[in-house]
């Protein structure tokens, strides 16, 4: 008689060796990659990658939210930032200068869903809003990625994706829309032909979903 295999959890930071291929392969594909121990220096870090005045997107993120980077990036005063100017105006009359805005700002700041091991970012979204600016809009994309996020492959990403963000997220969207969250679009970024565009921050530590 055999044993199942227990399913991944999806929350527990990936051993070193782990995310060291991942970071390899981002390597290999265009992204410039860093492993740092946590948040408090993914936090220094920012600061250092990003010109005081820049201007900066940053994503929906719990990642950015629990770690403090989208306060700091928002509401420092230290930057352009696109994100409170856009919730400042009116959806119905600016909506193309809203989406604009957010598609291409000189640098997004954002969290993936998943990295695999063979060196491709993950991002689920409902509305796909952020999206674009990831995918090439923004001059520039950092990527701040908690130890819990690294997969094998694709096939688990996805995975990782419906069973353990979509439902999380869609706690939190009911609470904050009213309304249940759905994976209408996946961007898979799998290099950057930039150099120098795609920054990734590896976490040795989880956070986020």
């Amino acid at each position: 008689m055999t044993t199942a295999t227990p399913p991944t959890p999806f929350t527990d930071p990936t051993p070193a060796e782990r995310l060291e291929r991942a970071a390899a392969a981002l390597t290999a594909h265009g992204f410039t990659v860093e492993i740092l121990d946590g948040v408090a220096d993914a936090r220094t870090r920012i600061k250092d990658l990003l010109p005081e005045g820049a201007g900066v997107f940053t994503g929906a993120s719990e990642t950015l939210r629990l770690s403090g980077i989208a306060e700091d990036l928002n509401d420092s005063g230290r930057y352009d930032a696109v994100k409170p100017r856009i919730l400042a105006m009116d959806r119905a009359t600016r909506s193309d200068e809203i989406r604009q805005m957010a598609a291409t700002p000189d640098v997004i700041v954002a969290s993936v869903h998943a990295v695999t091991e063979t060196g491709s970012l993950v991002i689920a979204s409902g509305s796909g809003s952020q999206l674009p600016g990831m995918a090439g809009g923004a001059a520039r994309a950092i990527w701040i990625v908690g130890a819990q996020k690294i997969v094998p492959d694709l096939d688990t990403a996805m995975r990782r994706i419906q069973e353990h963000c979509l439902p999380l997220e869609d706690v939190r969207a009911r609470a904050a829309y009213g309304s249940p969250s759905a994976v209408n679009r996946v961007l898979i970024l799998n290099a950057e032909h930039q150099p120098g565009r795609g920054t990734v921050l590896l976490l040795r530590e989880a956070v986020g979903y």
